[in-house]
């Protein structure tokens, strides 16, 4: 098929930016935000970053005469003052402001400007002075929390409107500016952020730091503590708590620069310049980040190396798909993370054969038809282009649909472009013609048809059963799924031994003695307990126990969490001890202060497992009691 690039009818690189972002109480279509900058001294005495920021914005509206923020109450605003360069105030003036309530996760801080100097196209300068306190995007560890337990330390998690209680800005991805940030701390800290360059004077305890590439306020990010360096690459390095170090580098040795080496080869040049890595402590609330420059990765991932690798070439693949070309509304989150995802199953592809992509993707499929068959087809968040209420916070919303369903449709097109390195050469021409811009996803479609002529003039986006339209607002499994089967090898043993355990007879040992599980890889072994689990209880007295829980037992947490599960669901009263010994384990390490206000996904998963556990003991003694009385 002919391909090339297409003459969009809005001009090259000019994306339909939605005129409205729900989920932000901000103006931002009334200015241009040219620059930020951010002063701040952090405060681990008391928990609090006090400071300022100043934005550099230029009008680009007729009688403007207000600047709506993005904010949180958690934000104490001190002073907020205005210059405007050339225009008789080139010193500050100060401004008068009202903070609004918005929806629970932000305010709205409505600044009055000086209208006789505010016109389109001349910059002013307002300078926020400001202090923050307990706000969802700073997360500040008691030095018990972290895995050194020596010192504390502070981390920012801004997706998708955290950073409103970090600093007041237009929490929106449809807007993005360059930054710089200086920072001061006590002796002994140190200071990252996600940021292109840094500097540090120690004298002073300041750290330097600029972004020189366009950024969504989320992708604003810092952390600061003791951490430590080593180089794993011309332009990575793991940053880590000193105890975890050597760890972490052993686990990633060289192979980020392999990873980025295979990405660039894919989809064009890597636009950071760096790509460092921080291993975070277990109260860090989702597994990875994607901050550009400065990956965000939960440490406990290091007890896996597959889905170690598997986290961090996503998070490497969102430096094409998320940062550098980002969804301009949360509704449309899947064109950050269903393209990450398939460049993500590109990148495996190449660096480790379409077998280990595709055991990989069946694991996150079976995965999507559990969830769909817990909430029906017909559930709305199973759509990739969700409408959301005003008020609803859009971090509910992520979901494997994003993911998956989203990762389906580009395979999808993919598949329809005739060649799937027609395809790789399509994605990349697709990020130089919008890089660093944000879009919806008719600018996807419109660049793909007009890509691919022939497939526009056969009408493909009216395919029955296939409509684009329908890809983006039905609801339900995805229309189409990639064809899996190079993945046979290691995926058929896996059902083969999942059939004989589901038969009418357990399984004997001989013929057990065909599966050595002990040389199966993690996404076997984990596609193994979840297809067993889709299918628990299993019958009494099924001997699966005394077969597999010394080799489970030895494993990762990614597999013990789910043979645990199959511990409490099937009744295995020898193996209950061997939950409470996991459960002491991760909950203490992942134990928090009443003051932090969010709590991670795995906590709710370990409670269910403690409320199975009371359920299963006070039947059980429900049970004595009647047998005792009969």
């Amino acid at each position: 098929l002919a391909s090339g690039r297409p003459s969009a009818g809005l001009g090259p690189g000019s994306p339909r930016c939605p005129l409205v972002d729900v989920a932000s109480a901000s103006n931002f279509r009334c200015f241009q935000l040219r620059h930020f900058h951010l002063d701040l001294r952090l405060n681990f005495a008391v928990k609090e970053m006090s400071g300022w920021l100043v934005l550099d914005l230029v009008p680009v509206q007729l009688g403007v005469c207000t600047l709506v923020l993005d904010s949180h109450p958690s934000l104490l605003i001190h002073s907020i003052d205005c210059k405007v360069p050339g225009a008789g105030l080139d010193e500050p003036v100060s401004l008068t402001y009202r903070v609004d309530p918005f929806t629970d996760y932000g305010s709205s801080l409505n600044i009055s400007l000086p209208t006789a100097a505010v016109k389109p196209g001349r910059l002013i300068q307002i300078t926020v002075r400001y202090t923050t306190t307990d706000g969802p995007a700073i997360w500040w560890l008691d030095s018990e929390l972290t895995c050194g337990q020596t010192r504390p330390l502070v981390f920012t998690q801004g997706h998708s409107v955290c950073n409103r209680s970090f600093f007041p800005s237009f929490d929106t991805p449809a807007v993005k500016s360059t930054y710089t940030a200086t920072v001061r701390v006590p002796d002994g800290v140190t200071v990252l952020m996600s940021a292109s360059r840094s500097s540090y004077s120690k004298q002073d305890r300041v750290f330097q730091f600029s972004m020189e590439f366009p950024v969504p306020s989320y992708l604003v990010a810092l952390v600061a503590g003791e951490l430590q360096h080593v180089d794993v690459g011309p332009r990575s390095r793991v940053w880590a708590e000193p105890c975890l170090l050597s760890c972490a580098v052993k686990k990633l040795g060289g192979s980020v620069e392999r990873w980025l080496g295979v990405a660039e080869d894919l989809f064009g040049p890597y636009l950071w310049g760096r790509c460092d890595i921080v291993f975070l402590p277990p109260s860090f609330p989702i597994v990875a980040m994607e901050n550009p420059c400065l990956t965000f990765i939960i440490a406990s991932i290091l007890e896996s190396s597959e889905f170690l690798l598997i986290d961090v070439i996503h998070e490497i693949a969102h430096g094409w798909f998320g940062n550098a070309v980002t969804n301009a509304t949360w509704e449309e989150m899947w064109l950050s993370e269903g393209l990450a995802t398939y460049a993500q199953r590109r990148i495996t592809t190449e660096a480790y054969g379409e077998a280990f992509t595709c055991l990989e993707t069946v694991v996150r499929l079976d995965a999507l038809h559990r969830q769909l068959r817990l909430l029906g087809d017909n559930n709305p968040v199973s759509k990739l282009q969700v409408k959301f209420e005003p008020g609803v916070n859009p971090s509910t919303l992520m979901n494997l649909f994003t993911y998956e369903k989203g990762f389906c449709f580009v395979s999808y097109l993919s598949e329809l472009s005739g060649d799937v390195t027609r395809f790789d050469c399509f994605l990349r021409d697709y990020i130089s013609e919008f890089k660093f811009k944000s879009v919806v996803a008719q600018d996807l479609i419109d660049y793909f048809l007009g890509y691919f002529p022939e497939l526009k003039d056969a009408a493909i986006a009216q395919r029955e059963g296939l409509e684009f339209e329908r890809w983006l607002s039905g609801c339900g499994p995805p229309p189409y799924e990639p064809d899996l089967s190079a993945g046979g090898a290691l995926i058929r043993p896996v059902q083969d031994l999942c059939d004989l355990w589901r038969s009418a007879d357990p399984p004997d040992l001989q013929t057990l003695s065909t599966f050595d599980l002990s040389a199966w890889s993690t996404f076997q072994i984990v596609l193994f307990l979840d297809r067993m689990l889709d299918h628990s209880p299993l019958p009494h007295g099924t001997p699966l126990s005394g077969s597999y829980s010394s080799l489970f037992d030895g494993l990762n947490a990614e597999v013990q969490i789910r043979w645990l599960q199959m511990v409490v669901r099937n009744t295995f009263y020898p193996d209950l001890p061997r939950v409470r010994a996991f459960l002491h384990k991760h909950v203490r390490t992942h134990k928090k202060t009443a003051a932090e206000s969010c709590i991670r996904q795995s906590f709710w998963l370990c409670f269910c497992i403690v409320v199975l556990i009371l359920y299963l003991f006070l039947k059980l003694v429900l049970v004595s009691l009647w047998l005792f009385y009969i």
